[in-house]
């Protein structure tokens, strides 16, 4: 079946190299035992931290149920937040899919590991139009992504190697990365490494309120080329704040992705601390909207002190590298120690 879909879409696509890497890929199957990397049969992190280690096995996620053969060494992760996952779990990615232009590199926020378990990643288009092709062409033995994302995809996908989705991104970045250590044969690390970020959240979290003799509140607010945005407890950034323990003002509290907040209701985003993100677009939209709205006199009557935030590690990343960053910043705004370590 594989064989036969995958020469069809060669057909389709009407390009001859990409014909001959369809048939290399139906000659040894989607999830095949041959390995393909140049590192003496070892992928980073290979076996590295697996549980349980046993393969093949059955990953159940949103999709229904996916068997791996073999623990997978070669990755690719439909949206960012899981080539984030695959690195943080220090498993080798050689696909990816970019956010605004074709070309993106991983963003820096991945530091060396993007060297390290990246080094060899290459786009395959964007992320609302993944190429197949050039998936095919990379000979991935499992490849990530969200029902939210691409599920008009997940059959064409699941035929070119082993497809394991989440339900969606955001908030459950954390859980996101513990499915993806199950696929990984890596559930140990996944564990340690959330854990690992919870206890350092709750240290800054309590240097914090050690300096300030109380608990602050806080609020993040994202400018985008529409309403702006006062965020909620159920979001990826969020989840963050709860982490550090920090409490909320009243519309920043509860489930639901965020609060839209017009100019004339300004004083809702009010807290301690008001931490701003404006979105990169490349029109400039998103910054427009920013100084308009903080050209309001309302915004002038805040009491809250304004701080200035990268969005894309606040609220693109989506995932266990930003969420480190995203701490960093924190430390840094308070002057606490950062708990690296």
């Amino acid at each position: 079946m594989r064989a036969r879909w995958l020469t069809r879409l060669g057909r389709t696509v009407g390009a001859a190299a990409v014909t001959a890497a369809v048939l290399a890929t139906a000659a040894c199957g989607g999830g095949s035992d041959k390995d393909t990397d140049n590192n003496g049969g070892k992928s980073p992190g290979d076996d590295k931290n697996a549980t349980g280690s046993a393969f093949p096995r059955t990953v159940d996620h949103a999709m229904g149920k996916t068997e791996i053969k073999k623990q997978p060494k070669r990755i690719v992760a439909l949206d960012m937040t899981f080539v984030d996952a695959a690195l943080a779990l220090e498993s080798e990615v050689v696909g990816y899919t970019t956010f605004a232009s074709p070309d993106e590199k991983l963003p820096a926020y991945f530091g060396d590991d993007a060297k390290k378990y990246g080094g060899e990643a290459v786009p395959v288009g964007l992320l609302e139009e993944p190429k197949l092709e050039q998936i095919i062409k990379l000979k991935p033995d499992l490849i990530l992504s969200a029902k939210v994302r691409h599920e008009k995809l997940y059959s064409q996908l699941n035929e070119i190697a082993p497809t394991v989705f989440t339900e969606t991104t955001g908030a459950t970045w954390k859980e996101n990365l513990e499915l993806v250590g199950k696929a990984l044969g890596k559930e140990d690390l996944a564990k340690e490494k959330v854990e690992s970020f919870e206890k350092r959240a709750r240290a800054i979290g309590d240097s914090v309120r050690k300096e300030r003799g109380g608990n602050p509140t806080v609020s993040v607010v994202r400018f985008v080329d529409g309403p702006t945005r006062l965020y909620k407890e159920d979001t990826y950034i969020g989840v963050i704040v709860n982490d550090l323990g920090f409490d909320k003002p009243k519309d920043a509290r509860g489930e639901g992705f965020n609060a839209d907040i017009s100019e004339e209701e300004i004083r809702k985003v009010d807290a301690d601390d008001i931490f701003v993100t404006a979105y990169p677009d490349p029109e400039g939209a998103s910054e427009k909207s920013k100084q308009k709205y903080q050209a309001n006199p309302l915004w002038k009557k805040l009491d809250g002190e304004i701080h200035e935030m990268d969005d894309v590690t606040w609220m693109l990343a989506v995932g266990l590298y930003g969420a480190e960053s995203v701490l960093d910043d924190v430390a840094k705004t308070y002057k606490v120690d950062a708990a690296r370590g």
